[in-house]
């Protein structure tokens, strides 16, 4: 008895706590469900100081466009759910959360996603995050990060939407399935391959015997006519299997190619990442993230980037090649600026190549 008086008070304590969330509930519910909405209130978490990629009012238009809420709307019919799926739609948007007050206002609260750069090359414009994801640029979007222009075309399509690794693993995916199917083809042949070679087995075993009152001469005449057929059937074989291998060959040089696009896809992949972990470095660096004030990016003929920076302090361009080694570039790159340029001008150069180790090419 003395247990059960000692767990009773705690065990009420919680019942009530129960009866009074439920009831709250219940009660928030009936009240929401005999309001109206007043107005739509969008906010942007944590905005950054460099900009925004969209503004509040610009997402409130979307989502009285898209009919979603209202005002004038029961509050009982405003789907908070839907109104989150419908602005996390928009890839710039990391998340987004939607609630209703008991004042009538739809409260919608979204935190952006934070690029590092935006691309607008090769028929693209997109923004890119440090962990490689991207989105296309809103209209109207004015967001302060380093801009890369030129001919260069990223390794995925112009709409695409979403993380490059997501990617990747998708069209290794797709790959070997065109692998497999490619795989399933060559069954056919496989089995012609068998049959064929079973057809020849049984070639070389065939024999004639001459019978017990046959003539010499039919004999001859019996053998000259297996050997015609056996050479018929021989060529014929052989053909076929010329024939099939030819095939399964064809079906196998697919399967490379496969294979290789993969292969060329991922290495591209790999050197975008290359590409945003470069511009992240340059925006680390105080010196840096003021001098280069243009990124051109082409593809070289291994198919590898090649970048070009536009310096703020001089007319010339600065060749960097690749996206590789550019603590190692820049250094030299400095050096030359300090021990070089200040000293022989500014305007004597317009081409300072750094793509060789420890070498500064001018022209």
């Amino acid at each position: 008895m003395r247990n059960v008086s000692r767990y009773l008070p705690p065990l009420l304590l919680w019942c009530c706590v129960a009866f009074y969330l439920v009831w709250a509930s219940s009660r928030a519910r009936t009240v929401r469900r005999g309001r109206s909405v007043v107005r739509v209130e969008v906010g942007v978490r944590d905005s950054s100081s460099r900009g925004h990629l969209v503004s509040p009012e610009k997402m409130r238009q979307r989502i009285l466009r898209g009919g979603l809420a209202s005002e004038g709307m029961p509050a009982g019919e405003v789907d908070l759910s839907g109104i989150e799926r419908f602005v996390e739609r928009n890839g710039f948007v990391e998340r987004a959360e939607a609630s209703i007050g008991y004042d009538g206002v739809v409260r919608v609260e979204l935190r952006e996603r934070r690029p590092v750069v935006r691309l607008r090359c090769g028929g693209r414009d997109l923004y890119a995050t440090a962990d490689g994801y991207l989105f296309g640029a809103p209209s109207g979007s004015a967001l302060y990060v380093p801009v890369v222009t030129g001919s260069y075309r990223p390794p995925f399509p112009a709409e695409f939407t979403g993380s490059l690794a997501d990617f990747v693993a998708a069209e290794r995916s797709r790959t070997a399935e065109r692998i497999a199917a490619l795989e399933r083809e060559k069954y056919p042949f496989y089995r012609r391959e068998r049959t064929n070679d079973e057809n020849m087995r049984a070639l070389r075993r065939r024999r004639i015997s001459k019978g017990w009152f046959e003539s010499e001469e039919l004999f001859a005449r019996k053998v000259e006519r297996l050997r015609a057929e056996n050479a018929a059937l021989r060529r014929r074989y052989r053909d076929e299997a010329r024939r099939v291998e030819a095939e399964i060959a064809r079906l196998a040089a697919r399967q490379e190619a496969e294979r290789a696009r993969q292969k060329k896809l991922e290495k591209s992949c790999e050197d975008f990442l290359k590409l945003l972990t470069f511009v992240e470095f340059l925006e680390d660096d105080a010196f840096w993230r003021s001098e280069v004030v243009q990124i051109d990016a082409s593809t070289s003929a291994s198919g590898a980037i090649d970048l070009t920076l536009v310096p703020r302090s001089g007319p010339f361009v600065v060749r960097f090649g690749r996206p590789e080694r550019a603590e190692e570039k820049l250094d030299v790159l400095m050096r030359f600026y300090r021990n070089g340029l200040e000293h022989l001008g500014w305007e004597r150069y317009r081409t300072v190549d750094v793509r060789f180790a420890g070498q500064v090419v001018c022209s």
